[in-house]
């Protein structure tokens, strides 16, 4: 029995340092294979899929390789994406964060906070995040300080409505749908409500907390208000055909925060080139791989400003967009 015993231990001491030897063996491999390749790991990290997003991660990417950093030649992306779920969020961050990625590239403010939250070390460059400071994701927009900045997709809600009253004279009640636990919508319905104090327009909230809550609070502005207007704001624009169909058949124009929104069906808007941004992202994130703080690179805020229409909406709800709307428009949509 004892000599039994004794076989039985020599075997089970033989197969753990065969296995630690293995492991130890793939984890040594791996290394080797980052510093002979010089491959740069990058984590992004997005919200949720929408059209707006997932065109700053196109255009992130497309940037890079333009400038030289291909996927699978000189860096390893990978890419994440969190379903709306802030838990999520925080498992993807901290997978990126022990893995020890070089990079994280956070697409909207809920990703850039969740992931800011997880290292002061590992630079992250964010994207689309409204406004910054208030997010509490850097100190100031000049000098961000510490290991993070990035774009910003700031709107002016007063250029939404200028453009609103030249398409649709006369409207007096605004409906502004979003989701109220956004900071980016947060401040541009702050900015709507400042403006439509000095300019005699009526405001009537409806907001949301999620996707599923959209389509009622939807349909109740689409009833109360002349005119529907949405900043950026994530979960509405995870809806956009929805909310577009609702506001076609009450014959309601809906105005929105970016140029993507109008292509999933909103009517018009003055907002941002969210590709131009998503090139600007990746400017940043080559300037750190050269060399440089995060801390030390201003947040880019956008300055061209582009009107955007959608024709086919147009027709549907039963308006003419002004021709001089159209010559100034950069994108149209539709026929």
């Amino acid at each position: 029995m004892k000599k039994f015993l004794s076989v039985v231990v020599l075997l089970c001491m033989t197969a753990a340092m065969l296995s630690f030897s293995a492991c130890a063996s793939g984890e040594a491999g791996e290394n080797n294979s980052k510093e002979e390749t010089g491959l740069k790991k990058i984590g992004i990290i997005q919200i949720m899929e929408h059209t707006s997003l997932n065109e700053i991660r196109k255009s992130i990417l497309k940037r890079l390789e333009e400038k030289g950093y291909k996927d699978g030649e000189n860096i390893t992306v990978d890419y994440q994406n969190a379903q709306g779920d802030q838990i999520n969020l925080k498992t993807i961050s901290q997978k990126f964060v022990s893995s020890k990625y070089d990079m994280i590239i956070a697409i909207a403010t809920p990703s850039a906070q969740v992931a800011a939250g997880e290292t002061s070390e590992i630079p992250i460059v964010f994207s689309a995040c409204t406004d910054p400071v208030s997010a509490g994701l850097v100190k100031d927009l000049d000098k961000p300080g510490k290991n993070i900045t990035g774009t910003s997709d700031l709107i002016s809600a007063e250029y939404n409505m200028k453009l609103a009253q030249r398409i649709t004279p006369g409207i007096k009640t605004i409906g502004a749908l979003y989701n109220s636990s956004e900071a980016n919508s947060l401040l541009i319905i702050k900015h709507l409500k400042e403006y439509a104090d000095k300019s005699g327009l009526d405001i009537v909230e409806g907001t949301v907390t999620n996707t599923s809550e959209v389509q009622q609070v939807a349909q109740s502005l689409a009833e109360k208000a002349d005119a529907i207007f949405s900043p950026v704001d994530n979960t509405i624009a995870s809806s956009m055909p929805m909310v577009s169909e609702i506001a076609v058949k009450a014959k309601k124009p809906l105005y929105v925060g970016a140029d993507s929104m109008v292509k999933d069906g909103g009517l018009a808007s003055c907002g941002i080139n969210y590709e131009i941004l998503g090139r600007e992202t990746a400017d940043m994130v080559i300037d750190i791989f050269n060399g440089k703080k995060p801390g030390d690179i201003p947040v880019k805020i956008m300055k061209d400003i582009n009107i955007c229409v959608n024709k086919d909406i147009a027709k549907r709800i039963g308006i003419t967009i002004p021709e001089d709307v159209l010559k100034e428009a950069v994108h149209i949509f539709g026929n």
